[in-house]
């Protein structure tokens, strides 16, 4: 019943270029879906390319235009560059409960503007290249949010003197001579 409800839910969606139009079959045990392409072809397309984001287009258009098929461009030797890690994880520690720092950034209620959590482009372009590779991102407002005015690339020097303060607990003296007592000190 499960699969046939996500089947009704699918039909008429788009990801990415394609516009799914309708079941068409069966094959080892997947559905195929035929879809429509921005640049009006159809194509045969497993369902499962579709929801995983493998598959975007017709791939003709990608053909006849000459562009390969790539979300950001942003590698250097077949491995992502430090701008497009950053971003990557920027967004994860967001959004992400799974990712470790998750309770540090999204867990205090901290996001990425919506220019830069949907566009590494967009991200690249307020952000720029960071200058070293000792430079990382930085908020300069450590409890405000991923966005232009609230960024830049800093030193680990510089991000040391950007911390949130640490909360302190003071006791009077007799408040710390009790507590001495409780865990068997003697002063």
């Amino acid at each position: 019943m499960k699969r046939r409800a996500n089947k009704l839910r699918i039909k008429g969606k788009k990801f990415g270029r394609l516009i799914v139009l309708r079941e068409t079959g069966i094959q080892k045990g997947r559905t195929k879906w035929l879809c429509k392409c921005d640049c009006g072809r159809t194509k045969e397309i497993m369902g499962r390319n579709l929801s995983s984001g493998r598959s975007r287009s017709c791939g003709y258009c990608n053909r006849v235009s000459g562009k390969k098929n790539k979300r950001h461009g942003e590698t250097i030797g077949g491995k992502p560059t430090a701008e497009y890690r950053t971003w990557c994880s920027m967004r994860s520690r967001c959004r992400n409960p799974k990712t470790p720092g998750y309770a540090y950034y999204g867990g205090r209620g901290i996001s990425v503007c919506e220019r830069w959590n949907g566009s590494f482009e967009n991200f690249l372009e307020d952000m720029g290249r960071r200058p070293t590779s000792e430079h990382s991102i930085d908020r300069i407002n450590v409890n405000g949010n991923y966005e232009p005015v609230n960024c830049r690339w800093a030193t680990k020097s510089e991000q040391t003197k950007n911390r949130r303060a640490a909360s302190a607990q003071f006791l009077t003296d007799e408040e710390l001579l009790v507590e001495c007592k409780r865990r068997g000190l003697h002063v």
